[in-house]
């Protein structure tokens, strides 16, 4: 369906566009370079798609976890949580799986190259994701959403458990292949150049997965953690629901104080695998120009100049660097020096969305112990600079899980699978103008379509419906006339009509 709508915009396109414009146009696009747009066009689609799973993954295990407390508690106010963020999640869900269809074309159209090459590896792998996480979630999707009234407690729970975890699989895959393609081990190259499997278990369980795979779930729970904290705090700050918001909001920030150091440690973690197997996207990230054989510094801010290769106006510690990456002060580091020119990746890009992705993790840290700090003063629920704060955090973990993929990616070129494979021998033999039309296609498709959703999830927030009024006494019930007192609350004096 996706793919039909994006084709059916082309086809309309055609139509409204007279063949000398679009002549016209296919001249201006034939001085573009065809694989910095197939790059674009992949970059802006999965910049939309990542963005969905991020907060599913995290989203469904908080439902699970709901639901879990309103099966032990009894309190309702879980179950009615549940029923407020499990119609988020539909939707998000299905914005996640339509975005992400509309990939997978991409390695046919544009990349069918890196397609022949590395499809004896990768193919299998994401078809694992189908025959697990895609199942699993199809089978029980429907009971967690429609069946409560219709099977058992606790089967409803199991449905919502396996949910979860089908995020959770899916994740694995999807990690599984690009860890690969970041250190890319348990393969041969054959006689027309594919890479063919030899060791599966070297192939999924490669060195960068585990390091990826747990950094990428952190950050899908952190970002669910202060959405959800945000929609709390919203609700806190326009005093509606104010039990159920004060729940929501204080289990955000219990998570956003635990989570937020693990996943400071699990960065760190990982930078440090990075630096052993691709050691060329830290210099990058670090900003490395230049060897130092003395103790490298940490630079903070800056900005980086390609051109004459250093970092002009850079605001340094240091020697911190070493100490970071080697736990010694005086550790040598080499730099972007030793590098090839054609073989280093595009350090502005990699170094400014590395900092905006440290930088925001330690904002969540600071949020988190702030409201620690509220939580000891008993102040959660009534300090309104909290909540202003929690609410203006609320879209940053969407912000950090980005720039954390920018880094990524843009930090593994030029190659599409590391030191194997370059980008530039990776895509089809395709014109310009043809990926030039199909990405003015996406822009304008997504825009509408995940516009509009995004926009719908955005109104589902803002309508936490209110607490429930205390229940009456009892008494007698009147169909008409005057109201008990005791119904009330009120006892004596005179009765208004």
């Amino acid at each position: 369906m996706p793919c039909k709508a994006i084709f059916d915009v082309y086809h309309l396109a055609r139509t409204i566009f007279p063949a000398q414009q679009r002549r016209t146009q296919q001249a201006m696009f034939e001085n573009f370079d065809a694989q910095i747009l197939a790059r674009a066009q992949f970059a802006f689609t999965v910049s939309f798609h990542i963005i969905f799973p991020a907060f599913s993954i995290g989203l469904a295990s908080y439902l699970a976890v709901l639901e879990g407390l309103y099966l032990w508690k009894k309190d309702k106010v879980y179950l009615e949580l549940f029923d407020f963020w499990k119609t988020i999640f539909a939707v998000a869900f299905g914005m996640g799986v339509v975005s992400g269809i509309v990939m997978s074309y991409q390695f046919g159209t544009n990349w069918s190259v890196f397609s022949d090459k590395a499809g004896p590896v990768i193919g299998p792998l994401m078809g694992y994701e189908v025959l697990t996480a895609f199942f699993l979630e199809a089978g029980f999707l429907g009971v967690m959403l429609f069946g409560r009234n219709r099977v058992g407690p606790g089967l409803h729970f199991f449905a919502t458990l396996m949910v979860a975890f089908g995020t959770l699989i899916s994740a694995t895959w999807i990690l599984s292949v690009n860890s690969w393609m970041q250190t890319p081990t348990g393969f041969a190259i054959n006689d027309v150049g594919q890479f063919v499997p030899v060791d599966w278990w070297k192939i999924v369980f490669n060195p960068s997965f585990p390091y990826r795979l747990v950094h990428m779930v952190i950050a899908a729970y952190l970002t669910t953690a202060f959405v959800v904290g945000a929609v709390g705090a919203w609700h806190l700050l326009r005093h509606t629901a104010p039990r159920r918001a004060g729940v929501m909001f204080s289990m955000a920030m219990w998570m956003a104080a635990i989570v937020a150091p693990i996943q400071i440690m699990a960065g760190d973690a990982h930078g440090l695998n990075t630096l052993e197997h691709q050691p060329v996207k830290v210099m990058a990230m670090e900003g490395h120009f230049d060897s130092h054989p003395d103790g490298a510094p940490l630079i903070l801010f800056g900005i980086p100049n390609t051109a004459e290769k250093r970092i002009d106006y850079a605001v340094e510690i240091p020697k911190l660097s070493s100490l970071i990456l080697k736990h010694d002060l005086n550790a040598p580091l080499a730099g972007l020096d030793t590098v090839p020119d054609d073989k280093e990746p595009p350090v502005a890009i990699v170094f400014w969305s590395f900092r905006v992705m440290v930088g925001i993790g330690f904002a969540m840290l600071g949020v988190g112990l702030f409201s620690l700090y509220c939580r000891w003063r008993g102040t959660l629920h009534e300090n309104r600079w909290m909540h202003r704060v929690a609410l203006v955090m609320g879209p940053s973990g969407f912000v950090a899980v980005l720039a954390g993929w920018i880094t990524t990616e843009v930090g593994r070129q030029p190659y599409t699978v590391y030191g194997h494979l370059l980008t530039a021998d990776s895509i089809s033999p395709i014109a310009a103008p043809a990926v030039a039309a199909s990405l003015i296609a996406f822009v304008i498709v997504y825009f509408i379509v995940f516009g509009a959703g995004t926009f719908y999830i955005l109104r589902l927030m803002a309508r936490l419906p209110r607490d429930p009024m205390p229940d009456l006494d009892d008494g007698p019930i009147r169909t008409s006339g005057i109201t008990p007192a005791a119904q009330t609350g009120h006892h004596g004096g005179k009765h208004g009509h």
